[in-house]
């Protein structure tokens, strides 16, 4: 691992969201009072239930238990991609580089939703449904292809097709 230290261009640092001073204010709220820190934190993306218990934990030997958010309902797909879409649709989501340079990827929010959406309807098509437990390795690939052994696939629906 490199010593070498880079500074924060000027220009980075003044568009910056949180800078040094904020973030040890909110460090410090965070260790002072979890639950206000946290539910304020919560309420920063969507919920199709709202949550009115920020965290149930318990320490005890014989019943460790932490819990977030326990009662909401949220959707990590939504609140990662989908709500972007109308304001952000066409900005950039995920830059992917690999190992050299030469080679990179710029995804924005519309070409994630729809690969994302085209997963899910593999999924659905291989008999996934809601309540399934479901494993995918993701390498460090953009675009890489995914295989189930868990689930058949589907039938040929014509004399040309064929499985992927």
């Amino acid at each position: 691992m490199s010593e070498q230290v880079y500074e924060v261009p000027a220009e980075w640092s003044q568009r910056a969201y949180v800078d040094s001073a904020r973030y040890a204010a909110m460090y410090e709220r965070s260790i002072k009072d979890p639950a206000g820190f946290w539910g304020a934190e919560g309420k920063r993306i969507d919920w199709f239930k709202p949550f009115t218990k920020v965290k149930n934990t318990s320490f005890d030997l014989h019943h460790v238990s932490i819990r977030w958010f326990e009662d909401g309902i949220t959707n990590v797909a939504h609140n990662c991609i989908d709500r972007h879409l109308a304001g952000r649709g066409d900005q950039i989501a995920i830059i992917w580089e690999g190992d050299d340079p030469k080679h990179d990827r710029k995804i924005t929010y519309r070409e994630l939703h729809a690969e994302v959406s085209r997963f899910a309807n593999v999924l659905k098509a291989r008999c996934a449904r809601k309540g399934d437990r479901i494993t995918i390795y993701l390498p460090c690939a953009a675009g890489a292809r995914c295989r189930s052994r868990r689930m058949p696939m589907p039938p040929p629906s014509g004399p040309a097709a064929s499985p992927p």
